[in-house]
């Protein structure tokens, strides 16, 4: 994880391009470059740098002896970067698995790259000589890049959009400031004065595609019969691959299946490598909510160092405007999932030296975690619900992910969203992958039962609501910032708010409160930044976010029986 910055075509002085650049200094503390090269007029590159791999030899804006003419930024993970260096015998200059980006680029062109890419990435790279500037991301948008466009031709890339929104206000006529879409790659042309053209604009991978590079585990080994054990072996390499790291690793641990399924195999792996450290794991909750507890159980059942972070109604208060800044978004569920993951995310800064962490994310999303699958009419609808929230993630719980850790200069991986093993599952029949008897994620939990990798009782947890899971049943994390906001916001300004945003009107005091936080650093890019609402589907007369007001809900059942024993 790190910052990536590049402007080209616009004419400002280097004060101008450091205060903004520094705005996303916390996605890099450990060293940063601006780099200004006169054969290419109005044009900045620069970087801030978080050191995974390579302390030594990997600082950027990346340049090599071999290419003189060619710069790269990237912020990422090159998993199969051994496999390209043995495919193409490229010579290497440094041990940076982001080198081989500049290999492939110099020796079979743009179209290429990005296609045989195992990871997560977005990239910048200038070729001074053919004066050309590349630019991709990687097909989940695990890594983010935002892009700034003018109608004259003035091209801007940040890690962050908050890097971004000071140079827009210099740019004259119209411009554009948008999240780069992922699984695409962009082509430009360098003009005489520093401008740009667009060239090429490419799709290169959708969910669900089959990966065009050389696999982690080569698909003839897949047993055919055994959906099992595919799904075993493909998500062990999944956890395996992103072991890459000079740092320390840890793990987010809520103690249900996502992150306890990853979380076990990142120990497994890690006992194999026999890594100088024990795995730390980290659960966050107010009090002793379900997730500390059950995170607890997961902890003592895999032997890892166990951390439990419990945090108040004031942590929320203090941090709630703060979590809005970070995430540059507006979405009602996205920030109420954050305020969890934003305190856990400053306790390992604080508190610990791991820098690597480890997550769940993408698992819901792939396996039809969300309750209300259960409602899904057919088996063809819940798959295309499932292409639609991994085409979407890199706005919403990806977006929540990716800030909430780089916040705190820690770097995010997600196993759940590798591209062979996200292939391979969505290719499964759609009738198996749904909820089976009111059990979702049914078909990943099957794979791992008997195995003895986790205690059955997690294997089989039932999906818990973000908000309850880290608060408890009686009032859930959601409520506790109803509560707070009720006084932020006056009745009157709710009665205008359809006026004044018409685009996701807030119909709801919370829903107003973070709109009104978003605009006050991002004014006017709430359609940009988050288009809709995420919302559940296929339920009726539900106007909340909460997976508390479906009905099939089963944390409800367990608040009645607690309210009948008292």
């Amino acid at each position: 994880m790190c910052g990536i910055w590049a402007l080209f075509g616009l004419d400002v002085n280097l004060s101008c391009v450091c205060d903004n650049f520094a705005k996303i200094s916390h996605r890099g503390p450990d060293a940063f470059q601006i780099e200004y090269d006169a054969r290419v007029k109005n044009c900045y590159l620069a970087f801030h740098r978080l050191t995974i791999v390579d302390g030594l030899r990997g600082m950027q804006p990346m340049k090599l002896c071999r290419y003189p003419q060619i710069f790269l930024l990237c912020n990422g993970e090159i998993y199969n970067c051994a496999k390209i260096r043995q495919t193409y015998s490229f010579k290497y200059a440094t041990d940076c698995d982001v080198e081989v980006i500049m290999h492939l680029y110099a020796n079979g062109g743009p179209y290429d790259v990005a296609r045989q890419l195992d990871g997560v990435f977005a990239f910048c790279l200038m070729d001074i000589e053919k004066r050309r500037i590349l630019i991709g991301r990687d097909p989940y948008g695990v890594r983010p890049l935002f892009r700034l466009r003018s109608d004259g031709g003035i091209l801007a890339i940040s890690s962050e959009s908050k890097a971004l929104v000071g140079l827009s206000k210099r740019i004259t006529g119209h411009w554009t400031l948008e999240p780069f879409p992922p699984g695409c790659y962009e082509e430009y042309e360098i003009l005489p004065d520093g401008c740009t053209r667009l060239l090429n604009s490419i799709k290169y991978h959708k969910p669900g595609d089959k990966p065009t590079f050389a696999v982690f585990v080569p698909w003839p080994t897949l047993v055919a019969k055994d959906v099992h054990e595919n799904i075993r072996n493909l998500l062990n390499a999944a956890v395996e691959k992103r072991l890459m790291a000079d740092r320390r690793l840890g793990c987010l641990l809520s103690g249900g299946l996502d992150s306890s399924l990853v979380s076990a195999l990142l120990v497994k792996h890690a006992k194999r490598m026999n890594l100088r450290y024990k795995i730390q794991s980290f659960a966050i909750g107010m009090g002793n909510s379900p997730d500390i507890v059950a995170a607890r159980q997961v902890a003592d059942y895999i032997g890892t160092e166990h951390h439990e972070i419990v945090f108040t109604v004031q942590d929320v208060i203090e941090v709630l405007d703060q979590v809005i800044y970070h995430l540059e978004t507006c979405d009602i569920t996205t920030i109420r999932a954050s305020i969890g993951m934003y305190l856990i995310s400053r306790y390992i800064k604080k508190n610990t030296d791991t820098t690597v962490v480890f997550s769940g994310e993408g698992a819901d999303e792939l396996a039809q975690g969300y309750i209300y699958f259960r409602d899904a009419p057919k088996a063809s609808d819940a798959h295309n619900e499932s292409l639609r929230l991994l085409e979407d993630i890199y706005l919403y719980d990806g977006l929540r992910a990716d800030r909430t850790t780089s916040a705190f200069s820690l770097e995010l991986r997600v196993p759940f969203l590798d591209l062979q093993f996200t292939s391979y599952y969505l290719s499964l029949d759609p009738a198996l992958r749904q909820p089976q008897d009111g059990v979702e994620k049914h078909l990943l939990r099957s794979a791992f039962e008997g195995t003895g990798l986790l205690p059955e009782n997690i294997l089989w947890r039932h999906k818990e609501a973000f908000s309850d899971g880290v608060a408890c049943i009686k009032k859930s994390l959601f409520q506790v910032i109803q509560e707070i906001v009720e006084d932020r916001v006056q009745d009157e300004e709710l009665e205008k708010a359809k006026t004044i945003y018409p685009h996701c009107t807030p119909k709801t005091k919370e829903a107003l409160y973070y709109r009104k936080i978003f605009e006050s650093h991002y004014g006017g890019l709430a359609e940009s930044f988050t288009p809709y609402y995420w919302m559940p589907r296929w339920v009726k007369g539900v106007t909340d976010p909460s997976a508390r007001f479906i009905k099939h809900y089963s944390a409800k059942d367990e608040e009645k029986l607690a309210e009948s024993k008292k």
